[in-house]
C-alpha cells in the first residue's frame, strides 16, 4: 500500500475504484509530467450520493462531504494512469463546480472538502491553486463536481 493510501486509511477512507465515465471521455490523461482528471462526481459504487442544488435541496455541509468524495474519485483516476499515488509531486490546480441555488454564495467552503482532503493525504504536495465556481446545473443533477491537475515524478 502506498504512503498516500496509508494516510487515507488512517482517516478511515479507502481509494474507490475508478468511477465509470458518464459520456465520451476517459477519467484521466497524462501529458508529460502532468495528469489531468475529468470532472469527478460524488459517485460511490456506481451511484450518485445526492442530487440537487446546494443551498436548496443540499446543505453546504453535505456538499462539502460530497466534494471530498469527488476528490477521492479524482485520486483514483490519477492512480489509474500512474499506478502509484506516491508519484504525485504536486497537486497543481483544483477546479470545483457547485450546482447552486440562486442566492448561494458559499462555493469556496464547499470545495474546501476536496482541498482539505488533498492536503491531509498529500501534505505539502496537496497545496494547490483553485477555482470554486457556482453553476446552474451539473451532469446527472449532481450537487458538486471536482477536477484536479497533478504533476508526477518519473517512474
Amino acid at each position: 500500500m502506498s504512503t498516500v493510501e496509508s494516510k487515507l486509511a488512517e482517516l478511515g477512507l479507502t481509494l474507490p475504484p475508478v468511477a465509470a465515465p458518464v459520456a465520451a471521455y476517459v477519467p484521466a490523461v497524462q501529458s508529460g509530467e502532468f495528469v489531468f482528471t475529468s470532472g469527478q462526481l460524488p459517485v460511490v459504487g456506481g451511484k450518485l450520493l445526492n442530487t440537487g442544488k446546494v443551498g436548496a435541496e443540499v446543505s453546504a455541509e453535505e456538499a462539502k462531504e460530497l466534494a471530498q468524495t469527488c476528490a477521492l474519485n479524482a485520486l483514483a483516476a490519477v492512480k489509474s494512469v500512474i499506478g502509484d499515488l506516491d508519484r504525485v509531486e504536486q497537486v497543481v490546480k483544483v477546479v470545483g463546480f457547485v450546482a447552486s441555488a440562486p442566492d448561494f454564495t458559499g462555493q469556496p467552503a464547499v470545495i474546501n472538502g476536496a482541498s482539505e482532503l488533498l492536503g491531509r493525504v498529500l501534505g505539502e504536495a496537496g497545496v494547490h491553486a483553485r477555482s470554486a465556481v457556482g453553476v446552474a446545473v451539473l451532469p446527472l443533477d449532481a450537487p458538486v463536481e471536482v477536477e484536479i491537475q497533478v504533476r508526477v515524478k518519473n517512474a
